[in-house]
């Protein structure tokens, strides 16, 4: 069988598209995501659970799901996520209902979420599209923390530090967007979500009429 058409068939049942976006914290992640949910509505964004707190702006429902840490551990051991994380010190997970629902109904979903996730996810749907956006530089990603004025000195230390350990991850990821200039960046993750729909696999799932009658396929 060709390989091609056996990879096909594992993901009859998942017919719409997962891309995974992940960023070190201050990369520009959320306003890429952003700009790319206005310019593509056709893609569905996964709210994730957290018990962190809200940051100015953030709508509860829209950003994400805010719970506090016994509601997250009893959904944790229902095995109501497909995924979840400590990072800096707070939980989030994904609903996995939901995400599967989505897919299952042939629409494109995205997921914001850390690079451990990334990897439970990716193990889980082998055909999930995994984007990384990293800053120009360390510099550059420490001066935009500070810009935003939300944390603390100490906080801001410990985002730059955790930055560099997920860094060393960006080869486990299909591909890399360096954030310098936010125009071009927006327009690059627009690429590589276009780009990976025509992937064979996707396009026979997506328009089986035009495979139907090639024996080949």
């Amino acid at each position: 069988m060709n390989p091609n058409s056996a990879h096909a068939a594992a993901q009859d049942s998942l017919a719409g598209t997962l891309f995974i976006v992940s960023a070190p914290s201050g990369a520009g992640k959320t306003t890429l995501v952003r700009g790319l949910m206005e310019r593509d509505p056709a893609i569905r964004h996964s709210v994730s659970y957290t018990t962190r707190a809200p940051r100015p702006a953030e709508r509860a429902g829209h950003d994400y799901h805010f719970i506090d840490i016994q509601t997250f551990l009893a959904m944790r051991e229902r095995g109501d996520f497909l995924e979840w994380a400590e990072v800096h010190g707070n939980f989030y997970g994904t609903s996995r209902s939901w995400l599967l629902a989505e897919m299952r109904a042939g629409r494109d979903t995205l997921l914001e979420i850390d690079w451990q996730g990334a990897q439970q996810v990716r193990a889980l749907i082998p055909g999930a599209v995994s984007i990384f956006i990293v800053p120009p530089s360390i510099a550059e990603l420490e001066r935009r923390l500070r810009t935003r004025g939300q944390d603390s000195e100490e906080v801001i230390q410990r985002r730059v530090a955790a930055a560099l350990g997920e860094l060393r991850h960006v080869d486990e990821f299909d591909f890399v967007i360096i954030n310098g200039e936010v125009q071009e960046a927006a327009a690059d993750l627009a690429a590589a979500v276009r780009a990976s729909r025509l992937n064979f696999a996707r396009q026979r799932v997506r328009h089986p009429d035009v495979f139907r009658h090639l024996s080949a396929f």
